[in-house]
């Protein structure tokens, strides 16, 4: 699966992500290395979570 990941900058220093295609998926890195790595697990994270149902 491809998904498209928008990488920026920190001010702080570092390194953060987002996941369009999963609103609220997000993830952090000190270093661009760190920031791959995490970036993965964010994905399973977001995508292991159910929905929530409405009542």
């Amino acid at each position: 699966m491809k998904l498209k990941t928008i990488i920026h900058k920190a001010e702080e220093g570092g390194y953060w992500a987002e996941i369009p295609a999963i609103p609220g998926c997000v993830t952090q890195g000190d270093s661009f290395e760190e920031l791959l790595k995490t970036i993965y697990e964010a994905v399973e994270a977001c995508l292991s979570v159910e929905p929530a149902t409405h009542l």
